[in-house]
């Protein structure tokens, strides 16, 4: 799919997220080949990406720094290039694939009360955010990461009533908004919880005015989204070695 604006605001808007999270453990890096972030005892965000074309030189450099290493380390590729082939030359394999997706929100959307969305803003609400991501990622975002971050990423709780449901994280870059993370643990789902949740969000950017509502899609769960409107602009493969 061929690059555009609004695809290149989408890939802003995630990889300066994972520069904050990776920021505020002091574990991100830049060089002149890649970006590289690696949280402890966590496995987000954890990424290697390149911003400028690879080669064989390149790829060595990779190898040398995941040589270092204790996390598994993910390699996202979000261009149409002869990189994904060079990878897995050199003994890396697709590992999962997320389509870039966007949308420039104009009104209010009607959610079905009861369920609502509360920020995380203390150590109970980040152990719990934490066990429900688990339970609806199968990995890992630990409650201090939350914590470390909380100035700088919101962390949605959304509840039905009482009962915590789902998960949900939004992150702005100037006048963007990226949503990420909507988890549904598997005992809630097909309730229809993740629409709500979105619309939820949805209407919080229109508040902030946001003009781009940006975000990264599953092949299972893209439909939900594009039922709300958003357009498929872009493919990212994630490689692991």
């Amino acid at each position: 799919m061929k690059t555009t604006t609004n695809s290149s605001a989408n890939i802003k808007n995630l990889t300066s997220l994972w520069k904050t999270a990776g920021n505020s453990f002091e574990s991100y890096t830049q060089t002149s080949l890649f970006d590289y972030c690696e949280i402890k005892d966590s496995q987000w965000p954890n990424r290697l990406w390149f911003h400028q074309n690879i080669n064989q030189k390149t790829m060595d450099a990779v190898k040398e720094q995941l040589a270092s290493t204790s996390s598994t380390i993910t390699l996202p590729i979000w261009e149409t290039t002869d990189r994904t082939e060079l990878l897995e030359k050199n003994g890396f394999h697709l590992r999962f694939e997320q389509i870039g997706m966007s949308l420039q929100p104009t009104k209010l959307l009607e959610v079905n009360p009861p369920l609502n969305i509360q920020l995380v803003k203390s150590n109970a609400d980040a152990t719990l955010w934490a066990n429900l991501f688990t339970k609806s990622f199968g990995y890992v975002i630990s409650a201090e990461t939350l914590l470390k971050t909380l100035n700088n990423i919101e962390y949605y709780i959304a509840y039905n009533g009482t009962t915590p449901v789902g998960t949900a994280v939004l992150y702005y870059t100037q006048k963007v908004a990226g949503i990420h993370s909507v988890g549904i643990p598997p005992e809630m789902r097909r309730k229809g919880y993740a629409e709500q949740i979105m619309k939820l969000l949805m209407n919080r950017c229109v508040t902030n005015n946001t003009e781009l509502i940006t975000l990264q899609a599953s092949n299972m769960g893209k439909n939900i989204y594009l039922k709300l409107g958003f357009k498929e602009e872009f493919v990212i493969k994630n490689y692991v070695l």
